[in-house]
């Protein structure tokens, strides 16, 4: 007759398991979407090849020159990047974002309006969306996609879209409430 396993040693021999699938999983997800998913989709509501590289130095980049004192989203155009600044004027989160055809002109803003999910101008559906400008009759707002996809906008349309990805549109979201200061840069 041949022994059988106590019960204690299945649960134990499944628990481990199941928390070596969950590291496994939590290690992909920590690196991004699968790179092949990520090269597939182009950048949200941006030109074809616009798409800024994430960044990969591990010094922090400051946060621009003439942005302004006190808690506030900086954007910079030429950068192509948003910083997350607390009222010691600290940065607290800074990330790479893709642009819409319609940007804002330099100057100070103050997020008018917040819309938790819809579908963008460019057909995507997209969340956290903080509206904070507008332009020739665009609004323009920070966003990301649902799906995380992050497709060209139709020829000729105009998009106001200011897309990130998703934890970073999650921060925003949180820090980004009524009112507060959009300090926009070149």
């Amino acid at each position: 007759m041949r022994a059988v396993p106590a019960p204690k040693v299945w649960v134990t021999g499944l628990t481990v398991g199941a928390i070596a699938a969950v590291t496994v999983l939590a290690v992909q997800a920590d690196k991004g979407p699968h790179p092949t998913a990520t090269a597939a989709r182009p950048s949200a509501s941006a030109s074809a090849g616009a798409s800024p590289a994430p960044s990969k130095s591990t010094a922090p980049v400051a946060v621009p020159e003439g942005s302004g004192t006190g808690r506030r989203i900086v954007y910079s155009l030429g950068q192509k990047r948003v910083w997350l600044v607390d009222a010691s004027d600290a940065s607290r989160r800074t990330f790479t974002v893709w642009p819409g055809t319609v940007s804002p002109d330099v100057g100070t803003y103050a997020v008018s309006s917040r819309t938790m999910a819809t579908t963008g101008s460019d057909g995507v559906q997209i969340e956290n969306i903080i509206y904070f400008a507008a332009k020739s009759g665009v609004s323009i707002g920070f966003s990301n996609a649902v799906d995380g996809s992050s497709p060209p906008p139709a020829d000729g349309k105009q998009t106001g879209g200011v897309r990130m990805r998703a934890a970073d549109g999650a921060a925003l979201w949180t820090f980004g409430e009524t009112g507060t200061t959009v300090a926009v840069v070149k």
